[in-house]
């Protein structure tokens, strides 16, 4: 029988719903999410908002809102310039006025029908809603751009108290995991007590802040630190298989094995079935998935959990 890793519901289930909000997460626990990703960001008065990004125009209807057309700004954070509205410059009871929209509306009509319907979370609100909606169904929050967050003055460990308080004892958080591209983030949480288990981002490049993961964590050198302080390592899939092939998933299979023999679990991200989104490549997603599957991964992230629970169970 065919390898089925956990399925981590990604941001929800944002293939059918606006990623984030109460539908995409519930969609992804109608599913058969084993978990559910959130990412989170400060808002200005420091409340941990579900958001993928501290950039609010893709996501939201911000744009649109008069009311905060001053709001708009350029900023730089790393290597990366944007324009925009920004999480930071909104208190909560700001944010939760937006509404959340598709962003990519062509790859997604069924979404895009959604646009508008709901406003964005907060992460007490998720935690919420998992226990009272989804018990048994995990966690798995990522710490989004730690370094710029102490730069606006904020300590996710600090947030994280505030904003769990009194949730701490809550099934939902019940073996939790921590996951960020900057390994600082993960380290202070160990030092401060928070607990849950630490999984370390890797990307492919060095996107956008200074001490963010990359592939040296994968060396063997790499994983013998982590297992030092970590549970897990979560890697693009293009890390994980690269292209089509018997090759390229025994390659895949000895990332796995390497990180099982240090007590590491392995996950992956992202399974996404739309064409557009589809490695190079690949011709079919379901061929990639099952690839995927065959390293013996523990857990694929999915933007479509049903999609992908039915495609590698058949």
């Amino acid at each position: 029988m065919a390898h089925v890793p956990r399925i981590i519901g990604h941001r929800g289930a944002p293939a059918l719903a606006p990623e984030h909000t109460r539908a995409s997460y519930r969609l992804a626990f109608a599913g058969g999410a084993d978990l559910v990703e959130p990412d989170v960001v400060p808002t200005r008065d420091g409340a941990l908002a579900v958001l993928h990004g501290p950039l609010l125009d893709e996501t939201t209807d911000v744009a649109a809102r008069p009311e905060f057309a001053d709001r708009y700004s350029r900023k730089r954070f790393g290597r990366i310039a944007a324009s925009g509205w920004f999480a930071e410059d909104f208190d909560w009871d700001e944010l939760r006025e937006l509404r959340a929209v598709e962003r990519w509306p062509e790859a997604r009509p069924a979404s895009a029908a959604l646009d508008g319907a709901e406003g964005p979370l907060r992460l007490r609100e998720l935690v919420e809603l998992v226990a009272e909606e989804a018990p048994g169904t995990g966690l798995v929050i990522e710490l989004k751009h730690d370094a710029r967050a102490l730069l606006l003055g904020h300590d996710f460990v600090d947030l994280l108290e505030r904003e769990l308080d009194g949730l701490w004892d809550s099934p939902a958080l019940e073996g939790v995991a921590w996951e960020s591209f900057e390994t600082a983030a993960l380290h202070r949480l160990r030092e401060r007590g928070i607990p849950g288990k630490r999984i370390a981002l890797v990307g492919e490049t060095l996107e956008t802040m200074d001490g963010e993961e990359g592939p040296e964590r994968l060396t063997a050198e790499g994983l013998d630190d982590l297992a030092e302080w970590g549970h897990g390592v979560s890697v693009r899939t293009g890390l994980l298989v690269p292209y089509p092939g018997e090759r390229a998933i025994a390659r895949g299979r000895s990332l796995v094995t390497a990180a099982h023999e240090r007590g590491l679990e392995v996950m992956t991200f992202t399974l996404r079935g739309e064409p557009r989104f589809v490695p190079e490549a690949w011709t079919d997603a379901v061929a990639h998935w099952r690839a995927l599957a065959a390293t013996g991964v523990d857990a694929v992230f999915a933007d479509d959990p049903a999609a992908v629970r039915a495609a590698l169970a058949g």
